[in-house]
């Protein structure tokens, strides 16, 4: 039932939510209402336990430096599906590939979760406090859409609403001089994303043949007799170019764009019905009489050009109807049965 594929989705969300806030600054101003610092506030990823336990002790024993604030850190802290956002589970869809345009990937609709994360922000000045969230409020009305690249092998980049669910302030102040003051202030979040299964190739297979019945018939109002005409028409595709490069032989004169018949320098190989391809262009047989040969020109859409004496005649073979490509140009053979 399962398999190992990993697109990262989840890791990529908790990169993305955290560079949302790592570039907040704060500045510190003198009596004279002059900007004397600028301060950027560092971001981690972590719980907020772990930061506030280093407020009170340094796990360096030789440095007698606290942690410095104002910082902030970020946590995953939870994961549940989202029934509001359901679509059918068995439902497909196909798209190009991100590294090869003619290769094409099926994967199921994705499955919609919320990812909840919490953002602490520590200081202890309550302006460094106030100066934080203004940077931070206006974005969320409630939400804010962050654009994740979900699914890279297939290009699956969407819009990811992170919603503000919710702010809670806790001042710490209580205690003796001596016990350092921490004001924290909690934002929760929930993102919004999709979980997408695993990404397979779609196998794309060439029809070799098609067969069609074709019955008609008309009633006779008069004699109540019914006159009918059974037809069956078959066809395969066939090659527009040389895959082989097989040459055959070569032009004996010069032709141009309204020369249809000319002479070759050796016909033994090439019959009536057959073609050939000159330059870039394809031509059908029409007749021969010994190495003066009688064409279509432009068969299939190509261009008529100007050929010179000596220029190679290629013959299409059943080889090179064999080796048609997906994505390639094709012609039909085939008639009445």
């Amino acid at each position: 039932m399962f398999e190992y594929f990993y697109h990262e989705i989840l890791r990529k969300t908790v990169i993305s939510f955290g560079t949302l806030f790592n570039d907040i600054s704060i500045s510190h101003k003198n009596n004279s209402d002059n900007v004397v610092s600028i301060v950027k506030v560092p971001l981690a990823y972590g719980p907020t336990q772990k930061f506030l336990a280093r407020l009170e002790q340094s796990p360096d024993l030789n440095r007698s430096v606290q942690m410095t604030l104002p910082r902030m850190s970020f946590e995953f802290i939870g994961l549940s599906y989202d029934a509001s956002r359901k679509v059918t589970s068995t439902q497909t869809f196909v798209t190009s590939s991100s590294t090869n345009s003619s290769e094409e990937k099926k994967a199921y609709m994705p499955v919609p979760y919320n990812m909840e994360f919490e953002l602490s922000i520590m200081s202890k000045l309550n302006d460094d406090m106030l100066q934080i969230l203004e940077q931070i409020l206006p974005y969320f009305q409630p939400s804010y859409n962050l654009s994740v690249n979900l699914v890279e092998e297939i290009s699956e980049k969407r819009d990811i609403p992170i919603i503000l669910d919710s702010i809670t302030m806790n001042d710490d102040y209580e205690g003796d001089f001596s016990t350092r003051r921490a004001l924290i202030y909690t934002l929760r979040f929930t993102a919004k994303i999709y979980l997408f299964g695993p990404v397979s190739s779609v196998t794309k297979d060439i029809i070799k043949k098609v067969n069609i019945g074709y019955v008609a018939g008309s009633s006779d109002a008069r004699s109540l007799k019914t006159r009918e005409r059974d037809t069956s028409y078959s066809v395969e595709p066939r090659a527009t170019k040389s895959y082989s490069g097989n040459v055959v032989t070569t032009l004996s004169e010069d032709i141009d764009s309204q020369t249809k018949t000319f002479e070759l320098a050796d016909s033994t190989s090439i019959t009536k019905g057959s073609y050939i391809v000159i330059g870039n262009e394809e031509m059908k047989i029409i007749s021969k009489t010994s190495n003066k040969i009688t064409v279509e020109r432009g068969a299939d859409g190509t261009t008529i050009s100007n050929h010179v004496l000596g220029s190679d005649v290629k013959l299409i073979t059943d080889s090179d109807n064999a080796q048609i490509e997906v994505g390639d140009d094709f012609g039909f053979s085939g008639g009445f049965v």
